[in-house]
């Protein structure tokens, strides 16, 4: 048996216990911020106080180098600058302690660690992607179905930062799945179209692009019914909550689909 002898009797050499230490740190630091905050590092989730995971929501947001005198200010706002300053210096600390890379804070400036994986940068590239692609390489992409699987950016913190930034990745996915629809849609996979159309709707149920883009599904699968029951469910969540009426391009495509039923 390979091992060393204490006090006596022989024990198994931890060259395995090693082998897993040395592979979970080379595994990358994998950030979480759409549908919530979580970090995970060799498959296990990292636990880090509030203020690291401000600092570190804030620094993977910005997707850059931010002086910090600048990334204080803005995370503590209603605090001199000397408080502030402090309370940067604290989160720096409390990020560092768990042992994991995740702030790059050796120079004036800090930002995100590289090689720290952010799913909010995965979610932007592929919906740009989606966005500046003929239809006929949207569907070609692979891992579409993220798109609309993607949930809200940190949906229960409510910072102006994060605001701001959770509107822009709205619209983006917004966009983007209006797009992949439309693509979907010509080519013939209705059943992914429809889940694409489905995520837009539940995502802002007032857009009337997004309803009109799963309404053309249903036409394209020859489900006039289908798409007649969700103009209606759209024109009444109109006018209960506007008090307005579909516009007249979209009843349009409405009648025109009835007519020539």
């Amino acid at each position: 048996m390979t091992g060393v002898m204490v006090q006596g009797r022989a024990t198994a050499a931890p060259a395995q216990h090693e082998t897993t230490q040395t592979q979970t740190r080379d595994e990358p630091l994998r950030l979480t911020l759409l549908g919530g905050f979580e970090l995970r590092h060799g498959g296990e989730q990292v636990e880090l106080p509030a203020s690291a995971q401000r600092l570190v929501a804030f620094l993977a947001i910005r997707a850059r180098p931010l002086q910090r005198l600048h990334v204080a200010g803005s995370l503590w706002l209603d605090a001199p600058e000397e408080r502030a300053n402090a309370a940067l210096r604290t989160a720096l600390w409390r990020s560092r302690r768990r042992g994991c890379p995740l702030v790059d804070a050796r120079g004036p400036s800090i930002g995100l660690a590289p090689g720290v994986e952010v799913d909010l940068h995965a979610s932007a590239r592929l919906a740009r992607t989606v966005l500046e692609s003929p239809p006929r390489k949207i569907v070609e992409l692979a891992g579409l179905d993220h798109v609309w699987a993607n949930g809200e950016l940190l949906p229960d913190w409510y910072d102006d930062w994060v605001l701001i930034e959770r509107e822009r990745h709205r619209q983006l996915r917004l966009h983007a799945l209006e797009a992949l629809c439309e693509a979907l849609t010509v080519a013939g996979r209705h059943g992914e179209a429809i889940e694409a159309g489905i995520a837009a709707v539940a995502s802002e149920p007032l857009r009337e692009s997004a309803h009109r883009v799963l309404i053309c599904v249903h036409l394209a699968e020859g489900n006039v019914a289908e798409a007649l029951r969700q103009y209606r469910l759209f024109g009444e969540l109109l006018r209960d909550q506007l008090g307005l009426d579909p516009s007249a391009r979209l009843r349009e495509l409405i009648e025109r689909a009835v007519t020539l039923r």
